[in-house]
């Protein structure tokens, strides 16, 4: 008995390919557009989010975070739970809570343009008390005495 395979190319393959490169292109290009702006604002040089690593150093750096938390980037798992906390930490360094952080989780290229050319102001590294602990938009007024 013969088998013969067939295969057929309808030439469609090339057509996804392509899409797939421009869009992930596109992505690229809003990331690195949207932290360019948002490096500036927290008064890094903005070019400085093209270079791989280093620029999760700076993003570190800009949150309030220690520079040794690289590391932690590279244990599977863990890199997870470290972005999420990073974000968080970005949200509340301009002054957002925790739903803008939700947006940055998901949506990094939209909000990460949101923060960089929209009116937010850095206020500060989260992780050492720059912003309000809860998140709610300006840092916490002394208390009266």
């Amino acid at each position: 008995m013969h088998l013969i395979a067939q295969t057929y190319d309808n030439g469609g393959s090339g057509l996804f390919s392509g899409v797939g490169l421009f869009l992930w292109l596109a992505l690229v290009v809003l990331y690195i557009a949207g932290g360019w702006k948002v490096f500036e604002k927290a008064g890094e040089a903005g070019w400085k989010i093209i270079i791989p690593i280093y620029n999760l150093y700076i993003l570190l750096k800009i949150v309030g975070r220690p520079g040794w938390w690289l590391i932690l980037y590279l244990i599977p798992f863990v890199n997870i739970v470290i972005l999420i906390i990073v974000w968080v930490d970005l949200s509340k360094s301009f002054g957002h809570g925790v739903g803008f952080a939700i947006g940055l989780i998901f949506l990094p290229y939209i909000f990460l343009l949101i923060l960089g050319f929209g009116s937010d102001r850095y206020l500060g590294p989260a992780a050492s008390g720059g912003a309000s602990a809860t998140g709610g938009g300006a840092p916490m007024p002394p208390a009266p005495a």
